[in-house]
Order: C-alpha cells, then sequence, then structure tokens
C-alpha cells in the first residue's frame, strides 16, 4: 500500500475518530465506511460499522465484519461483540463458539459468559449452559456485580434472573443425583442431616447456627453439638498417635536439621497480601512454613520416603479422605514472632487435630476465645469453623503435626454421603471454573 493510500486512510480514520469525538455516530460511521473502501481487513473500521448495523437490525451484515475483523485479530472483545452478533442472527452454534472462544482468554468477562450460556441453552446443551450461567453469576459476583437489581444493568436484569432460576434447579437436580443411590441402599431417614445441609449450601434454607461464634466457610453440616475443643477420648486412634511422638518427633527434627525444603503453608504471596493473615510480633518477618505429607488429598511422595514411621502412623488413622479435599496432613512450623490472624475454616464435618512437636514457651492457640496451650506430645483436636488465631512470641521455631478427621459426631453412612456430595461440589466448580474454599 502506497504512501498516499496510507496517508488517506490516516485522515479518515482520524476524521471518524473525531466524529466519536463529538459524539456523531453517524458521521463516524460515514467516514469508516469509507475508510474501508480503501483496506477491507481495517480491524477498528470493520468493528464499529459492525456495531452500527447490529444497532440497525441488520445481525447478518455485522456477523460478516465481524467475522472478517476476528479472522485478523481475534482479541476477547472482538469475539464477544461476534458472539453477540450472531446470537442476534439466531447462529447460536457460532455464538457459542465465539463465546467460548472469548471466555477461554478472558474469563473474567461475565456479560460473555451469560451470553455462552444463553447460547448452550438454545442449543438443548443443558449441562454446558448450566456451568456456563454458575461460572457467570460467580464471575460477576466476584466483582460486586448481580448481587441484586441495584447492581446489576436493567438491560439485563431478566436474563440474571433467569440465570440464577436455572442454576437453582440445576445444582438441586445434579447433587440430587449423587445422593439419590445412598438413599435408595440405607433410605432416607438415614440421610435425613445430609439432606438438610445440602438444602443449607444450596441457599434453600437457613443455618442456624446454635453457636454465633461458628461460621464455616463452605459446609455446614446441621444437628451436631458445637463446640470449640474435642476430648481426646472422643478419638481412640489419638493414643497411638500421642504414643509415636518420639518417632515422629524425631522424624522432623532430621527435616529441620538437613534443611529440606518447605512451603508457604499460604502459598507464594507478597508481603502486602499475607498482611491479612500473619503478623509479627519482632524484627523477624512472620512466616507459616509447611512440610506435607497430605494436602488436599494430594500424596507427597518424597516427604512420605523421608519420614516412613511419620506417613506410616498417618495412614493407619481414620483420616477424612476426599477427593482433591482430604486429607491435609503437614508438619506446621511457626517462626519466631509470628502470629496467625484470626480465621475460620470450610466446614464442620471435619476436626482439625495437632500433635505437638516442639513448643517453646508464649506460643498458644485461642479457638472461639478460648486459649489453650500446647504440650508436646499431647493431642488437642478443635473445630477451625470457629474463628481462631495461633501465636508464637518466643524466639525459637514451634512445630506442630497437623491432621484432619470425621467429626465424630456423624454417622458412617453420612460420612459417606458428605464424601460424595463434596467430591461432586468440587467437580461442578472446577468444571464452571468457581473454585472451592480450600481448609
Amino acid at each position: 500500500m502506497n504512501s498516499e493510500v496510507m496517508g488517506g486512510i490516516a485522515v479518515l480514520r482520524e476524521m471518524a475518530q473525531n466524529g466519536l469525538r463529538q459524539g456523531d455516530a453517524m458521521l463516524a460511521e460515514q467516514y469508516f465506511a469509507r475508510l474501508l473502501e480503501q483496506s477491507p481487513g481495517d480491524v477498528e473500521a470493520l468493528q464499529f460499522v459492525a456495531g452500527r448495523h447490529l444497532l440497525r437490525g441488520d445481525a447478518l451484515r455485522a456477523v460478516a465484519m465481524l467475522l472478517a475483523a476476528a479472522q485478523a485479530r481475534p482479541t476477547p472483545e472482538l469475539l464477544h461483540q461476534l458472539g453477540a452478533a450472531q446470537m442476534a442472527a439466531g447462529d447460536y452454534r457460532g455464538a457459542a463458539d465465539s463465546l467460548a472462544r472469548c471466555v477461554a482468554q478472558a474469563p473474567q468477562l461475565f456479560v460473555a459468559r451469560l451470553r455462552l450460556a444463553i447460547s448452550l441453552e438454545q442449543l438443548g446443551q443443558g449441562q454446558r449452559a448450566l456451568l456456563a450461567y454458575f461460572g457467570a453469576v460467580n464471575a460477576a459476583q466476584a466483582q460486586g456485580r448481580w448481587m441484586s437489581d441495584d447492581t446489576t444493568a436493567p438491560g439485563l436484569r431478566e436474563a440474571v434472573q433467569h440465570a440464577i432460576r436455572y442454576i437453582d434447579a440445576g445444582r438441586r437436580q445434579t447433587f440430587d443425583a449423587v445422593l439419590e443411590p445412598l438413599r435408595q441402599r440405607y433410605g432416607r431417614a438415614e440421610l435425613a442431616r445430609v439432606e438438610q445441609c445440602l438444602a443449607i449450601y444450596l441457599g434453600e434454607q437457613p443455618a442456624h447456627l446454635p453457636d454465633p461464634r461458628q461460621k464455616p466457610k463452605f459446609l455446614y453440616f446441621p444437628g451436631v453439638p458445637s463446640q470449640t475443643y474435642y476430648p481426646t477420648g472422643r478419638f481412640p486412634w489419638q493414643a497411638d498417635l500421642e504414643g509415636a511422638f518420639e518417632a515422629v518427633r524425631e522424624e522432623l527434627l532430621a527435616v529441620l536439621s538437613e534443611n529440606q525444603p518447605l512451603q508457604p503453608f499460604l502459598g507464594e504471596q507478597s508481603a502486602e497480601s499475607l498482611k491479612g493473615h500473619l503478623a509479627a510480633s519482632g524484627q523477624q518477618p512472620a512466616a507459616w512454613d509447611a512440610y506435607f505429607f497430605y494436602r488436599h488429598g494430594e500424596r507427597f511422595d518424597e516427604h512420605v520416603a523421608r519420614c516412613p514411621r511419620t506417613a506410616g502412623l498417618l495412614d493407619s488413622l481414620p483420616l477424612v479422605r476426599i477427593r482433591d479435599h482430604a486429607p491435609e496432613t503437614l508438619y506446621s512450623v511457626l517462626r519466631p514472632g509470628t502470629h496467625i490472624l484470626p480465621h475460620r475454616g470450610v466446614t464442620n464435618t471435619r476436626l482439625v487435630t495437632h500433635l505437638p512437636l516442639i513448643v517453646p514457651s508464649d506460643c498458644a492457640i485461642n479457638v472461639g476465645g478460648e486459649l489453650h496451650a500446647w504440650q508436646e506430645g499431647r493431642c488437642v483436636t478443635f473445630d477451625d469453623t470457629f474463628e481462631h488465631e495461633a501465636w508464637n512470641r518466643s524466639d525459637r521455631t514451634r512445630v506442630v503435626m497437623i491432621l484432619d478427621s470425621w467429626n465424630p459426631d456423624l454417622t458412617e453412612v453420612e460420612r459417606l454421603a458428605v464424601t460424595d456430595l463434596v467430591e461432586a461440589i468440587g467437580d461442578f466448580n472446577q468444571a464452571s471454573e468457581t473454585p472451592v474454599p480450600a481448609g
């Protein structure tokens, strides 16, 4: 393209943009249309003129222009605009393809996700539509939108209300199907509390927690006593755990003396982002590290091999085992001067046990306002859905072994049901790109 033509295109673009600055869309369209006569593949001009055609109801012409633009520059914005035009033209298959490409690049674009869900529903792809609707609503609410009519654009309110109804019905049907085999095998009476737990999770009924200090972040199981700490007598296996204290401590000391790599328990985060989670009482930075044997159900084979007695002991215990979620077992290493700030866990279906291994003076845990000072070799078990915090105000490192076990007030059938239900919720949320709170 020669310099004269290029200069003419530049002038036309400037005239079109000047029209936009003046609020004269018709003038801008005229200049962009003239620009396209000289440069038919100009993306900016194609996108603007297509939008004008769409406003006039000429969806087919808009789609043709946007297809050309997206072929040259498949940005999320262009793919979203193309998908909306394809929906207007009744081409839901094309729209679903364009919007899926858009969402893959920019999952935070919740309106695009909503349009993708609508297209999938129109195509009769019910489960994919359900996941897309759920992802759209969660993405919007994560940004403070679609919380109510006031936080929803008027033009989207009807579609968002439909999405929420679709989600409510679809999730109920999905999770009912998970529980149905257990209902058939054990009877509904055995699952009465699980049914109520599911209804609370789905927002169909309030939780009515008996203790206001208790607020699970994910799943509340009703009908079990609410208490901060649990007596050791509720867990006969803790005698074996305490009896193995010396062997476990010996392997821990080897890990520390060999400077085996530890992981930040909260993951790699900046000092700024950790401010709401950890605090330091001295000059040394706050640090909460971990040597995992299992995390979210994933086994750390190298650590298991390095600490065979500890790992063998853990494998013999009745830990919670839920795919992608549990068990969670580790040496928890709290550096001098570190304060783990108040926080809450995800569910009261499982409890947290500490076997204290190295406990300097002035170290403690506070659960629901009730203080406990660790004693080396003596287990302590608590419900972490109560707000809790821990600190090491000494000048030495504190270490406890952490593991999770079932709440002893759940029946075997209820444990089976919670396992199936949590796995299904995790699968559903992962498929819709919605995270489940981690323990």
